[in-house]
Parts: structure tokens; sequence; C-alpha cells
């Protein structure tokens, strides 16, 4: 399969629910590093821009018809290399999306397609409204304008329309762990422990970590640690405290959009009121295993006050010794909240 096959297939399922980086990790495998690379990018660069990519194709098409998934898919990588991309020919990128489109027995969009790509430019357009301007949900957009002012909630919806600059683990979560002040010898429990990059964080400080997680597959990929699967919205199971505890809750990830930017085409505000209720329950839970004079961190990568102050505050308000934002736009990386509770 070519890289743009290969996006074009992530694309639709990404588009049915999946998550692009799951999907992509294991479709790229075959390809050449150069290939993988251009896969990712014309899956996770539409994603970023997309609402920005439905506008051009009304304004190239003339049509607010709703299209077939696979047309309008082949039609945002295709404009999306023609216009935000500076390195594929303008011709490879057109009879690609043609070709996309036959590939996925779409024949008669073959003309539509072609016609649509040959009229694309990289003149300067006029976005109908900021929505479409910053590629980010207006509620959303909103909310960042209400918490951190306009200025702050511009920078941080232009910074994730950026693919993340450093590979590895973010510079903003990197920075959580050591809010935990672990010596060698602490005993250290990481209640949502998987992907595992802070549990390596906490064992290469020389904690004696329990790393725990809901989900026994992803647990699995977190080797370093002893390990227990279970619901943190339920009591725990241990029968000992801990000198150190970790909560980097389940959240919206809203502070993730530039590295997952399929999320903010998924939320909604509802959303929220769930997740809250869910980080009270785990938050209560991994209080009541914390050590005397011990030290806990809460964190998530949100920007929503619903997941962070509010869900500190209503559980353990007097115990909060430290707590604030980490902002894409003012510093590299994610966006993450945190308490320190001791």
């Amino acid at each position: 399969m070519t890289a743009r096959e290969v996006a074009f297939d992530a694309a639709l399922r990404v588009e049915k629910g999946a998550w692009a980086e799951e999907v992509l990790r294991g479709a790229v495998a075959a390809l050449d590093p150069r290939d993988a690379d251009l896969a990712w990018e014309l899956v996770l660069g539409p994603l970023r821009v997309q609402s920005q990519l439905d506008h051009l194709i009304r304004l190239y098409s003339g049509k607010t018809a709703k299209l077939d998934p696979e047309v309008r898919a082949a039609l945002r990588i295709g404009i999306y290399q023609l216009r935000y991309l500076d390195r594929i020919p303008p011709h490879a990128a057109v009879s690609a999306a043609v070709d996309l489109v036959k590939r996925a027995r779409k024949r008669s969009a073959m003309g539509f397609v072609n016609a649509v790509l040959r009229k694309v430019t990289r003149d300067p357009v006029a976005w109908p409204g900021r929505d479409v301007e910053f590629a980010a949900p207006a509620w959303l957009l909103t909310r960042w304008e209400k918490a951190f002012g306009p200025e702050q909630a511009a920078g941080i919806a232009q910074a994730f329309l950026e693919p993340p600059a450093a590979p590895g683990q973010d510079p903003g979560a990197a920075a959580i762990v050591p809010m935990l002040q672990v010596e060698p010898g602490m005993s250290v429990l990481d209640l949502c422990a998987a992907p595992g990059n802070k549990t390596r964080q906490l064992v290469a400080a020389g904690g004696v970590v329990v790393a725990a997680d809901r989900y026994g597959h992803r647990l699995r990929q977190v080797d370093v640690a002893d390990r227990v699967v279970l619901d943190a919205t339920l009591p725990l199971p241990f029968v000992k405290t801990f000198d150190r505890i970790l909560v980097d809750a389940p959240c919206s990830g809203t502070g993730t959009l530039g590295r997952n930017p399929e999320i903010k085409w998924r939320i909604s505000a509802a959303d929220l009121t769930d997740l809250a209720g869910r980080q009270r329950a785990i938050l209560r839970n991994a209080l009541a295993c914390l050590a005397p004079r011990g030290r806990l961190v809460y964190s998530t990568c949100s920007l929503e006050k619903e997941e962070n102050e509010d869900v500190v505050h209503s559980v353990c308000r007097d115990r909060v010794v430290e707590e604030g934002y980490r902002l894409p736009g003012q510093e590299p990386g994610d966006g993450f909240w945190h308490a320190v509770i001791a």
C-alpha cells in the first residue's frame, strides 16, 4: 500500500470513532520511514484543520450537501496537500485523490474530485468565523476565552494547529512526576498508569511502585513495576498506604489537541460532567490510601475547570499545596493542570 492509501483507510476508521495514533501505529509498519511520515502527516494534519478543509470543500465545489465519507476524506487529504504542504507536486496530489475514490468504488465521484482539486489555490481565504479560522469548536473557544482571556485562548488554539515539536515524552507530561518529590525507597501508587511513561519516571526516581489501571491490555505495556488491574472509581483493594500517589486522571484531553486532534471534533460540553464525576471518585479513593504526611499529585491533560479546580476543590480544597495550568502557546508541549495535595 502507498502512504496515501494507508492515510485514507486510517482517516475513514478515525471518522468512525477509532483513534488515529492506535490505527496508524500498526498501519505504517510496512512502509519505509519517509512514506510512514507522510501517512502520519496526511491523517493528523487534516484532523488539525478539519473545519478549514470542510469550508474549502464547500468553497471550491459550491456544494453544501453532505458528501460520502470516502469522497470527503479524499478531498480533505487532497486539499491539505495542495494548500498546507510544500513538498507535494500538485498533479500528484490531484491524481492520487482521484485514485483513492476509485479504489473506494466511488467511480461516479472521480470527475467531481478532480474538478474540485483543480480549483484549489493558495490564495488567502476569508474564513467565515473564528471557529473555522482556529479550526476549533466555537463552544471550546468561548470557554478558553472566559478562563484565560481572548489573547491566551487564541494562542492555545493556534498552538494546536501545529504538530508537537519534539518526539518522545511530552515536556508537559514529564514535568508532573517531579512534583511528587519521590525519594529512594518510598512506596508509590501510580493509579492510572498506562501507557507507563510516568511510571518509568517514578521507578527511575527510586520509588517502589505499584502501577494500576482499569484495562489489563493497556497495563501490559507497564513492565517496570508491580501491576494491579482495578477500577479506581471503586474503593481500592490495598491494605497498606503509600508515601506518594500519582492520580493522572482520565480526562477529556483538551490539552493535547495538537497531538490528538480528533478529540476536538468528538467531545461536547456534556462529556465534562460525566468525566468530573469519575475524577472525584478516583481522587477520594486515592486519598484514602495516602499515608500520613504523604504527598499526592492530581493531574489532567485537560484545560477545563470542571475536570481540574472544581474536582479538587470539591474533594479536598484545604489540603491543596500548589495548583496551576501549563498552557500550550505559552510553554512547550501539551496543556496540563496539576494540584499537589498533602
